[in-house]
């Protein structure tokens, strides 16, 4: 019975689901355009540090080292954002506050069960119904457009990864930017690009502006996620004030649940923490 159960809510629960179901993507209009806007402006800096500022000096070390940092920042920041829009942020099963579902799930007599009118499903603690995705999410902390997805148990880790690489992208881009304009201002703008003055001014100043307000925006965001995590609380728990239903781990226990246990692998976008589940799980989460 568990297995027809389960086998019949896999075929059916294919909302948020592309690529034959293998893919989590929300089909939000407003999310996929941020989150196009996001690669394209990725995009541009990729451009104007290499074709205005590194190529045209790339035989010196200072540009061959500075090409090294940038594209590396460059691949892990679109990798973190990719992974982060196509993880499922730990969506429950819709419509299994059943009857009969919750004998199966093994619940206690008296036991206080929650139940999301709007998904017909059992929300575990510190799950919120969202209304972009249209699903409850465990330990949703917020929908972010410019990701198109909610920040969520699954996929938390990979946010924090891609506001730490692009806070790194942005900096190193207006230090180079800075550069770059000491450089053409000590040549008087003599053999200092590839592109003509003018062309050269608003395309460091564009990049600039640019990443100056990333630098600022990830930064803080960086910082409110850490702050989360340190205080094993999410962003709406904090906002609604909630009182802590659910046993708080001790600070270094609530970090090895985003990032795991300490190694490299905390800063690759292409590692996941280890998930114990358990009976009552299988039947909640969606994949």
């Amino acid at each position: 019975m568990d297995y027809d159960y389960m086998s019949f809510h896999r075929e059916k629960d294919v909302h948020n689901k592309c690529y034959g179901g293998r893919l989590w993507c929300i089909k939000d209009i407003c999310g996929i355009i941020c989150a196009i806007l996001t690669w394209l402006l990725i995009i541009y800096a990729e451009f104007v540090v290499m074709a205005v500022i590194l190529i045209p000096t790339i035989n010196t070390l200072y540009s061959s080292l500075n090409t090294a940092i940038f594209q590396s920042l460059a691949f892990l920041a679109f990798a973190s954002h990719l992974k982060t829009m196509f993880t499922d942020p730990g969506a429950v099963l819709k419509g299994n506050a059943t009857k009969e579902m919750i004998e199966q799930m093994g619940f206690r007599d008296g036991q206080v069960i929650f139940k999301c009118p709007k998904c017909c499903s059992i929300k575990p603690d510190r799950a919120h119904h969202c209304s972009v995705c249209q699903r409850c999410i465990r330990k949703m902390d917020h929908h972010c457009p410019w990701v198109n997805n909610c920040v969520g148990e699954n996929n938390q880790k990979y946010f924090v990864l891609f506001t730490f690489y692009i806070a790194g992208m942005s900096l190193h881009s207006l230090f180079l930017c800075i550069q770059q304009f000491a450089t053409c201002v000590r040549q008087e703008w003599k053999e200092c690009s590839t592109f003509s003055p003018p062309a050269t001014v608003v395309l460091l100043l564009f990049l600039a502006f640019e990443a100056l307000l990333f630098a600022i925006f990830t930064v803080v965001m960086l910082g409110t996620q850490l702050q989360a995590i340190w205080n094993d609380e999410t962003g709406i728990e904090q906002l609604k004030k909630e009182e802590a239903r659910w046993v708080r781990n001790s600070r270094w226990k609530s970090i090895q649940a985003v990032f795991g246990r300490f190694s490299i692998a905390w800063f690759s976008p292409f590692t996941s923490p280890p998930k114990g589940k358990t009976k009552q799980d299988s039947y909640l989460y969606s994949v």
